[in-house]
């Protein structure tokens, strides 16, 4: 089989990252996004050189939760994200607008390793990747082609998640991936459901963010979302965990 040069080339672009760390769950509507956006935010704001990477063709939408509408990257010996909100941001959609991107097979791969191949992330100190959903080919070949990245388990209570969250986690375990650990989102209550889950794949238990009605009206504007009990939780998290 012929070797794809370009993976060569995407071990220097994320060489000298020192933390790359993957958010991801398996399925859509779990809040997988806006958990990814919310720690770049939160990364950013305690003064860390943060990069946010959305490689959810499919529906990106961490643009629209942190209200980023451009720039175009800078054209630099390949694609420099521009920095919105202390964040370097580089998404599919600076390229598509808001059309869809009805990519599949090798397309979606291809797609998928352009991307990363292009990128410049220059002094960068860490790396959020909003990852693909599901367990297909984009998912895969952002595992294989980020062999440093510590992934973040998002779920949520729903048995639905809780089942696909467990697919997803017997996967990176299978392929070696260091699992971060486990985060639940939109907790209501008490239940060790998302705990037990941890507790079951021997990774760590991250804790729980609440379910906040008032989030939804914050997206697109960081100011408001900065003042939500989510992003307050989040940066906690950062503080003490991460």
């Amino acid at each position: 089989m012929e070797l794809d040069p370009r993976v060569d080339i995407i071990e220097k672009r994320l060489s000298g990252l020192q933390r790359i760390l993957a958010v991801t769950g398996g399925k859509g509507g779990i809040g997988k996004s806006l958990v990814a956006s919310g720690l770049a935010l939160a990364l950013a704001e305690s003064g860390c050189r943060v990069g946010l990477l959305d490689l959810d063709f499919t529906g990106p939408c961490d643009h629209l939760i942190l209200g980023i509408h451009g720039p175009f990257p800078e054209e630099k010996f390949g694609l420099v994200p521009p920095e919105v909100h202390g964040i370097r941001f580089m998404s599919i959609t600076h390229f598509v607008g808001e059309q869809p991107a009805p990519l599949r097979g090798q397309d979606l791969s291809n797609a998928l390793i352009e991307l990363l191949c292009i990128t410049q992330w220059g002094n960068t100190h860490t790396l959020v990747v909003d990852m693909p959903p599901g367990l297909g080919d984009a998912a895969l070949d952002a595992v294989r082609l980020m062999p440093a990245a510590e992934f973040l388990a998002v779920s949520t209570r729903s048995r639905v998640v809780l089942e696909t969250v467990a697919r997803t986690l017997r996967l990176l375990q299978r392929m070696d991936a260091h699992i971060l650990g486990l985060l639940e989102n939109m907790a209501r209550d008490d239940s060790p459901a998302v705990q037990e889950l941890a507790t079951t794949f021997q990774i760590p238990w991250l804790g729980s963010l609440p379910f906040d009605e008032t989030v939804e009206d914050a997206l697109g504007n960081v100011d408001k979302l900065g003042e939500t009990p989510f992003l307050h939780t989040l940066r906690h998290l950062v503080r003490s965990r991460l």
